[in-house]
């Protein structure tokens, strides 16, 4: 008993990290609980109880005359990384198939959590071509999509250099203000035409669509808290970047005694 007890808290701990690795990077709650009932069940761990939030996970396990197993983990609001949901997603299926014992599925977990993301200027790079992008769908010319090509390579420059220095609402702030920083520096030079239009594009980048659709994706499936949680993150993304947007066009008109751009 005591070795069947040791066996079901190693799986409940595998399916555990498994989860905390979906739910960290963006994984739609629905996805976690499947995870982890998929590994609990291939394991023959039929007691498993798994409660799911935006931020953390509640899992029990145990039989009607005792507790084997209960673990709460917080997870923090962090920023989508789907590589890693595939790739979790792909493991539990193969699990499922019988290709993996428990050492050899916490070593590929392991080297899932710390499998590095494409390189620094590969992501600069993304994003100043979503910027250009977005740009031109928004109605900008060719001038104004090369100047939000520029702000969005930029932009990320900064990203990167506050990545974890920072609050997610001070780094949202200080973006917005960079964006339109340097929109109305390359529309005086003048190396764009239309402020509006490349600022809309620049912005793109920071605009938490995933986050934001997950939000609305998970109150359709019933799970209002998290949803809750998921929109009134993606709602704070949103009035930051206004916050940062506007207050720079304020003070930008009002040194510049009413010039509107």
């Amino acid at each position: 008993m005591g070795e069947e007890r040791a066996d079901q808290r190693e799986v409940l701990d595998v399916a555990m990290e498994a989860g905390h690795i979906l739910l960290e990077n963006g994984a739609e709650i629905f996805r976690v609980e499947e995870t982890i009932d998929r590994i609990c069940g291939h394991f023959g761990v039929e007691s498993e109880n798994a409660f799911v939030l935006s931020n953390g996970i509640f899992l029990t396990a145990g039989s009607s005359r005792e507790k084997v197993f209960a673990r709460v983990k917080h997870i923090p609001v962090r920023g989508a990384q789907l590589y890693r949901v595939a790739a979790v997603n792909q493991l539990s299926r193969e699990i499922v198939e019988g290709r993996y014992d428990l050492p050899r599925i916490r070593e590929r977990l392991e080297q899932i959590r710390t499998a590095p993301g494409k390189r620094p200027w590969v992501r600069v790079l993304m994003s100043g071509i979503g910027s250009g992008s977005f740009c031109l769908m928004f109605g900008g010319t060719v001038r104004d999509c090369l100047a939000a090509f520029a702000i969005g390579c930029l932009l990320y420059v900064y990203l990167l250099c506050v990545s974890g220095r920072c609050s997610k609402i001070v780094e949202n702030i200080g973006g917005g203000m960079v964006i339109t920083v340097l929109g109305i520096f390359l529309v005086r030079l003048p190396l764009g035409l239309d402020l509006s239009h490349i600022i809309s594009g620049a912005i793109m980048p920071l605009v938490p669509g995933l986050a934001f659709t997950n939000g609305i994706r998970d109150i359709a499936d019933g799970d209002y808290i998290s949803g809750t949680v998921r929109m009134i993150d993606a709602l704070l993304v949103f009035l930051s970047l206004a916050a940062g947007v506007g207050f720079t066009i304020s003070i930008y008109h009002h040194l510049t005694g009413g010039i509107v751009l």
